[in-house]
């Protein structure tokens, strides 16, 4: 870091990724900003430096304080860290103390130790503190450590499931049996292929076969949805062309021909796209019809089919959102992007999955493509292809937004 980093780092005061501390802090204190730093998006803490902004500089050998700072990270937190230190001269008198924590550590949720317990520490904010269950759920989540779909959606049964959609999927896209009215053979090949567990048991649908093939998701998960608004503005109105809350099993119902006879979630959001997009037409040089749409079809899909296989799941109280304005469309997910993902590796083909249940009976569907290329090739080249203008991929407050511009 460069004195200049630095002085602007300490001009600016705390933040959701600086903390001020003295040398001579408490080591689970220290431990605490650290677990809380890494289990966001990494950081730094100065050491050396007031609350109020002021430099007071290290009161401790500069060896010494190194050593600390390497013992803390190794047995105050959970698991341990190696963090980057380094010093820097304020003046003549005093020097700062930089712990850098990195911004993609794939080890979440961190833990600090707080007296005799180990605690997971989440930032908001300047302030550090304890994470609720469901914010300590979202970290494991991220991390791969647990997988949301594959958790058991308590009180829910076979007779949750739909049968028929069940069937479709086994015969006519997998290409084998299914045992229609034999609730325990269905209940065997269904554990083994992870739309349900066994409980106490007991076998129970998992939350990612309630979410695909359920028969009414949001009996079991109020987020199961997606929120569809068209605007006449550029701005969110009251006075909407149409509102629809859109709520049912992901995959569609197939007849044996493969033609919809029931749509599933994706299919209702791309009907409410086509009754809310234009559509250009004229006759080419050989007299035949040319539509254009006001967004191309695939970059919707692929932008929609996204939201729904990589959402959080573990943020209940939010659907996904599909906006419809005059001048541009938006399909918001809940959830920040999972662990190791970041915006420039989407834009360039990065494969990663936060829900892998539904990520692949998707791919089954062919939803989904299996190289990962969906959001470069369908999105990126499908707009600027469309109309020559790029789309924005943008992550903030615990949500992921694609934007398409008409």
């Amino acid at each position: 870091m460069l004195k200049t980093e630095l002085t602007e780092l300490v001009r600016n005061g705390e933040s959701s990724g600086v903390e001020f501390k003295r040398d001579d802090v408490h080591p689970q204190s220290l431990a605490k900003e650290m677990a809380a730093l890494l289990n966001l998006a990494g950081g730094c803490v100065l050491l050396g430096v007031e609350d109020d902004g002021s430099v007071t500089g290290l009161s401790r050998d500069l060896e010494k304080v190194e050593e600390w700072v390497m013992e803390v990270s190794r047995h105050h937190l959970q698991p341990p860290v190696i963090p980057y230190w380094e010093t820097l001269v304020w003046d003549q008198e005093r020097h700062v103390g930089i712990i850098a924590l990195p911004d993609d550590s794939p080890d979440k949720p961190y833990k600090a130790k707080q007296g005799g317990a180990w605690v997971t520490m989440v930032r908001v904010g300047t302030t550090s503190r304890a994470a609720s269950r469901e914010e300590e759920a979202r970290l494991y989540q991220s991390s791969g450590l647990v997988r949301y779909d594959l958790k058991a959606a308590p009180g829910s049964g076979i007779a949750d499931l739909d049968a028929r959609r069940l069937g479709n999927y086994f015969r006519d896209i997998r290409g084998q049996g299914f045992p229609d009215g034999d609730d325990e053979a269905a209940s065997q090949l269904l554990v083994n292929t992870d739309f349900m567990l066994q409980q106490r048991n007991r076998a129970v649908p998992t939350t990612g076969a309630i979410l695909l093939m359920g028969r009414k998701p949001n009996r079991f998960m109020p987020q199961a949805g997606i929120t569809a608004v068209a605007y006449s503005g550029e701005e969110k109105d009251y006075a909407a062309i149409e509102r629809a809350v859109l709520r049912g099993p992901i995959v569609p119902l197939l007849s044996a021909e493969g033609e919809v006879v029931e749509n599933g979630l994706i299919g209702q959001a791309m009907d409410f796209l086509r009754r809310n997009s234009r559509v250009e037409s004229w006759i080419d040089d050989g007299g035949r019809r040319q539509d254009r749409w006001t967004y191309p079809i695939e970059a919707v899909r692929e932008a929609v089919v996204n939201a729904i296989a990589h959402r959080d799941y573990t943020i209940a109280v939010t659907d996904i959102e599909l906006s419809i304005y005059g001048d541009r469309l938006e399909v918001i997910s809940p959830g920040n992007l999972p662990n190791t993902v970041t915006v420039e590796k989407m834009r360039s083909g990065y494969r990663a999955t936060r829900n892998e249940l539904i990520k692949e009976v998707l791919r089954d569907y062919r939803y989904i493509e299996a190289t990962g290329l969906g959001v470069p090739r369908k999105i990126i080249r499908g707009m600027l292809d469309h109309n020559g203008k790029e789309p924005d991929l943008i992550e903030e407050d615990d949500r992921f937004t694609v934007r398409l511009w008409a």
